[in-house]
C-alpha cells in the first residue's frame, strides 16, 4: 500500500506544479485533442526534429490524471529523439491498456509508472492517454511536413 500512497503523491505532485505547461513558440505542428466522454482538452506543439528530438509545448485542461499525465510525459520525452520518446510512449500505452496486470518498467518510465494504478480504471485510461495521443499526431505530422517540404523542423 506504501508503493499506491507514493504514486499517488507523484501525480498529485505534477497535477499542482506541472512541467512544461504554456504554449511556445516557434513549432513545427499543433494538435488540439479532446476526450469526450469527459471534457478534458489538450493543445499540443511540437518544434524541432525527429533525428535531435521534439520539443513540446502544451496547455490543457481536465481532470488531474490527463493533467499530470501531460506533465510527466513532458519530462520524460521533451527534447528526446523521436525513436527513443516513442518507445517509452509505447510502454505507457502498453501498461495503460494492461487494466492493472503485470508491473510497469520503473526504469523506462520513471514517473509515469505512477499511473498503472489508472489503468485499473477504464474510464480514466483515456484521461491518462489524452497528452500521449497527441504527442505521437503532432510529431507524426512533423515528420510528414518535413519529408514534403524538405525543411529542418523549425518555423
Amino acid at each position: 500500500m506504501q508503493l499506491q500512497s507514493m504514486y499517488q503523491q507523484i501525480i498529485l505532485d505534477h497535477y499542482k506544479h506541472p512541467q512544461g505547461k504554456g504554449l511556445r513558440t516557434p513549432f513545427v505542428t499543433e494538435v488540439h485533442h479532446v476526450n469526450p466522454t469527459c471534457g478534458d482538452e489538450i493543445t499540443l506543439r511540437v518544434n524541432g526534429d525527429e533525428h535531435s528530438g521534439f520539443h513540446i509545448s502544451y496547455e490543457n485542461q481536465g481532470c488531474s490524471i490527463s493533467q499530470a499525465s501531460a506533465s510527466v510525459m513532458f519530462d520524460l520525452i521533451d527534447g528526446t529523439p523521436y525513436a527513443e520518446a516513442m518507445k517509452v510512449a509505447d510502454a505507457f500505452m502498453e501498461m495503460m491498456q494492461s487494466q492493472g496486470a503485470g508491473e510497469p518498467d520503473e526504469e523506462l518510465l520513471e514517473d509515469a509508472a505512477a499511473f498503472h494504478g489508472v489503468a485499473k480504471f477504464p474510464a480514466r485510461v483515456k484521461c491518462a492517454l489524452l497528452g500521449w495521443m497527441a504527442y505521437k499526431d503532432a510529431a507524426s505530422a512533423a515528420i510528414a511536413h518535413a519529408q514534403v517540404s524538405g525543411e529542418d523542423g523549425s518555423r
